[in-house]
């Protein structure tokens, strides 16, 4: 389902205010044909429902997902022939269909940077942005299509030190195919060429953020997704070692970043609910803009979850998730926590088979299968990772949280049971290691019968010390506490250390309430579990900010008694989170009030 909306709107924040209410209220596509000082329309929501997204690609779904399972697991063709049958129409679509430069509609015209739309979705993002790009590189190494990588990097078109229609920033983060190519480029001493598009095909920005298995390229699977043969073309005039033309995107930007020059890009309002600030990323040089006869501007708004890449990230799971036990033997499933900001928190369902003749299981193969998830791909960001074993409970599904969370909580022992990785690399957007890209983990494992019944009331011998208060029950066996404000600058780090130093010293035992969450604001953080996984997951650092009653190391692993405290209070250091300009905000529920031309669209 389509709206178009007729009403003058303004690109910076408006458009998207207007997004995230239709998102969340379930609604339709969007269209807006008259944003101001935007020669061209700007859709937005089109992957806004699963039912969408289904519908978008219903004749080719079935065949990809045998596809991917045999990229993952060729021996699933051995197993399942018949089966393996629904992918050769999937396969047969993933070649690209050469056109000459004449038939490449996104060739039709030649325009500036200028005259693409400036849309900016929050009050203090440092310019406008491409939010759904497609990012196309070639390995420097090995050149052609067979090699490249199709990816949504984040590209700032204006604001900071950009220099008007010649350049614009380049953020991708790490742990991305574009970054492989830049480091061979660097190597080589040569400029990185690189072609952004924007809309087309709608399988394009679906194959951008796709994990796909090693060899298969992103334009491939965007044909196969598509349900026909993705058609590449050459620029006018194309040079040696020219990149191919996406022939049917609605936009083109061509040029190369330079193999070490940065500069500031930021700050921008993104997925895990905060700001990314200003820091030094690669430099795109422009060299030319084209766009089709009857372009249209693709835009999202990104914040904390649920915004429209939820839908993403689900109909990306339910594409590879069948894959997952192939490329990580003896995992069931994996599910990234939306609410959490996807990479802070990471449920595993995996097995516990060492043992099997022992009559009490403990977490063995586990902690295997969690070092395997971590080395693969971008499930290597995931900051806190909970295994448990499906043996346990076979029915048990880690994308229903709530009770996922649970059996882990119902089941490991915090002196046998946590397993840090220090000193390591975290997601690029998330701030709370201090600095960018550096930060800890843990793996949380729970195999065996349960070690404790949850308590699904505040216990009566909860004490706490001056300073602490507002003890809350957020979901059986969670406890948030209110701590001193740890997010004064003025404020001595060892304050703010001895504050959850003096809280763990005066926790009596707590046997059926393992975790106690130290936060600002436990009224917030117990209301909705989506409240607790985003506030505490995104807010802390493992090795920094996990703590215990009586807490010690043994043998160099760390453990306590438990229960378990997480120290999840806003700090300097972090970023701030998003919140809506109030103007913009009022302004767009004004027009959708009574009689308004929104009215009715949330």
């Amino acid at each position: 389902m389509l709206t178009v909306i007729d009403t003058p709107v303004d690109p910076d924040q408006e458009v998207a205010a207007i997004l995230r209410r239709v998102y969340r209220a379930g609604g339709p596509a969007l269209l807006f044909t008259h944003a101001r000082g935007c020669r061209f329309p700007l859709l937005t929501n089109l992957y806004g429902t699963m039912e969408r997204a289904r519908f978008l690609f219903r004749d080719a779904v079935e065949g990809v997902t045998q596809l991917v399972e045999m990229r993952g697991d060729p021996g699933a063709l051995l197993r399942r022939p018949l089966s393996a049958w629904r992918a050769i129409p999937a396969a047969m679509h993933a070649l690209p269909l050469p056109v000459p430069t004449r038939r490449a509609p996104v060739l039709a015209r030649r325009g500036r940077l200028s005259d693409l739309p400036r849309v900016r979705t929050w009050p203090r993002d440092g310019g406008a942005f491409i939010t759904l790009p497609a990012v196309y590189t070639e390995d420097p190494d090995a050149r052609g299509w067979m090699r490249s990588n199709l990816g949504m990097y984040r590209v700032q078109l204006d604001g900071g030190v950009y220099a008007p229609e010649r350049e614009v920033g380049m953020h991708y983060q790490i742990h991305r195919g574009i970054g492989v190519h830049h480091a061979h480029a660097i190597r080589r001493g040569e400029k990185l060429r690189v072609h952004i598009y924007a809309g087309g095909p709608p399988s394009l920005a679906v194959s951008a953020v796709m994990p796909l298995p090693e060899g298969l390229p992103e334009i491939a699977f965007a044909g196969a997704l598509g349900g026909r043969n993705l058609r590449i073309s050459q620029l006018p005039n194309a040079s040696r070692g020219a990149l191919p033309v996406l022939a049917d995107a609605d936009f083109l930007i061509v040029g190369t970043i330079d193999p070490t020059r940065t500069l500031p890009e930021g700050p921008f309002g993104d997925h895990l609910g905060y700001y990314s600030l200003v820091h030094d990323f690669p430099v795109m040089e422009v060299e030319a803009v084209y766009h089709r006869a009857d372009a249209i501007w693709p835009f999202t708004s990104v914040g904390r979850p649920p915004q429209e890449d939820t839908t993403f990230g689900q109909f990306v799971h339910a594409l590879t998730g069948a894959a997952i036990p192939a490329v990580l033997p003896g995992v069931k499933s994996v599910h990234a926590v939306d609410a959490a900001g996807v990479h802070p928190l990471l449920l595993v369902l995996g097995s516990e088979r060492y043992t099997p003749y022992l009559e009490r299981r403990a977490p063995q193969e586990l902690l295997t299968q969690a070092c395997a998830v971590l080395g693969q791909g971008q499930l290597s960001l995931a900051k806190y990772v909970l295994i448990a074993a499906h043996e346990d409970a076979p029915d048990l599904d880690p994308h229903d949280v709530r009770r996922f969370l649970g059996h882990v909580l119902a089941r490991f022992d915090p002196r046998r049971d946590l397993h840090f990785h220090t000193r390591t690399t975290i997601d690029t957007l998330d701030y709370t290691g201090g600095a960018l890209n550096q930060g800890s983990k843990l793996v949380i494992a729970a195999a065996g019968p349960p070690l404790r019944t949850l308590g699904d009331t505040l216990p009566t011998a909860l004490s706490l010390p001056d300073g602490f208060g507002d003890a809350r029950l957020c979901v059986p066996g969670v406890i948030a506490v209110r701590g001193p404000r740890a997010d004064d600058p003025h404020r001595a780090k060892d304050r703010v250390a001895a504050d959850v130093d003096a809280l763990c010293a005066n926790l009596p035992p707590l046997p059926d309430h393992p975790l106690v969450v130290l936060v600002d604001d436990p009224d917030f953080v117990s209301a909705h579990l989506d409240n607790l996984l985003w506030t505490v997951f995104t807010r802390s650092n493992p090795a920094a900010d996990v703590h215990g009653r009586n807490a010690a190391v043994v043998q160099k692993h760390w453990g306590c008694e438990g229960p378990l405290v997480i120290d999840a209070r806003a700090r300097p250091h972090h970023a701030p989170a998003l919140e809506e300009d109030p103007e913009a905000a009022e302004r767009v529920e004004r027009l959708a009030r009574s009689g308004g031309p929104l009215h009715g669209l949330w």
